[in-house]
């Protein structure tokens, strides 16, 4: 099993606490670090700082090593599709390939709003945007200049584009699709994705989705195998359940709630939660169900122990 580290600094975090998060989880051994794309915080308080995603990212480029850097996703509504392809290629170049770039069709109309950027409202239309963003973002980064595009929403006419990113993927950056795994998402998937990230992760749900996935695959002639399959998990560990209750009271402070007994037992069944033999436990259903890759999702980005701890029971040696 693979461990990445997955947060969401919407939730105030400055640039100095996220580059803190970012070398604890490479001290700890953790393979890669995605953060949220959002311009709002939540959950929780409204209104508190937040950060650009590929800003950020920039940054942690050149202040990290080793450790692989990525977006959960960026919302095609966020971004142009030809200046996010630069962007990404840029930040990969900056970071010396460790780029990996999630892309999602984008949905929380709020942070659209507060900002002023577009947000077509009907789902429909989003995955329309999104599927020709993907063909623009890898049609920039695959074909050789000259190439031309043309989509209902975006035009590429007589393309050049230099440099090409260097990342590990099938063409460029590693290139993730999140989500439930529905039929139109799985198609986009095995036509342009490197990896399938099945959202809110139980065991049951990454089966099912995993399945639609290997299907159209096959449907287009593409090997499932060299589709990655991850699962987006929330994860809340402690040494013993007593230092779990107290993280568990921790994340309820930051949302304003108070029943920590009752927000555990709610989540047991979709998280990673428990002592360490206990989450183990639960990573070894999500293997069985067909996980490859596990993303962390941790909702206390400031508690670095809490970071050093999934280093020491997610470490790849003894998993």
């Amino acid at each position: 099993m693979r461990y990445a580290l997955m947060t969401e600094p919407q939730q105030g975090l400055t640039y100095e606490e996220l580059l803190a998060l970012a070398r604890k989880a490479e001290e700890s051994g953790i393979e890669a670090f995605f953060r949220s794309d959002h311009y709002t915080s939540f959950p929780g308080a409204a209104g508190l700082p937040t950060t650009d995603a590929w800003s950020t990212l920039a940054g942690l480029a050149r202040e990290t090593s080793r450790i692989r850097l990525g977006t959960l996703v960026s919302p095609v509504t966020f971004r142009i599709p030809g200046s996010f392809a630069k962007v990404v290629a840029t930040v990969d170049q900056m970071s010396g390939g460790r780029i990996e770039v999630g892309m999602g069709a984008g949905w929380n109309q709020r942070e659209h709003a507060e900002l002023g950027i577009p947000y077509p409202p009907e789902l429909r239309e989003r995955y329309d945007r999104l599927e020709e963003a993907l063909a623009v973002v890898t049609g920039l980064w695959c074909e050789p200049d000259g190439w031309t595009f043309e989509g209902r929403h975006w035009q590429v006419r007589g393309s050049r584009f230099a440099p090409r990113p260097s990342g590990d993927g099938r063409c460029g950056p590693h290139l993730i699709l999140g989500g439930d795994g529905g039929p139109r998402l799985a198609r986009l998937v095995a036509r342009y994705a490197d990896e399938f990230n099945r959202q809110s992760a139980t065991p049951d749900r990454a089966r099912e989705a995993y399945g639609r996935v290997r299907a159209a695959c096959e449907s287009i002639g593409r090997d499932p195998a060299t589709v990655v399959l991850s699962a987006m998990v929330g994860v809340l560990i402690g040494e013993s359940p007593g230092d779990v209750e107290d993280r568990a009271r921790d994340v309820l402070a930051a949302g304003g709630e108070a029943d920590a007994k009752g927000w555990l037992d709610e989540r047991r069944e979709r998280w990673i939660i428990g002592t360490p033999d206990q989450a183990l436990a639960r990573v070894a259903e999500l293997e069985a169900a067909g996980v490859q890759r596990v993303m962390l999702q941790d909702f206390l980005p400031r508690d670095l122990d809490h970071v050093r701890l999934m280093g020491r029971v997610f470490n790849p040696v003894r998993a």
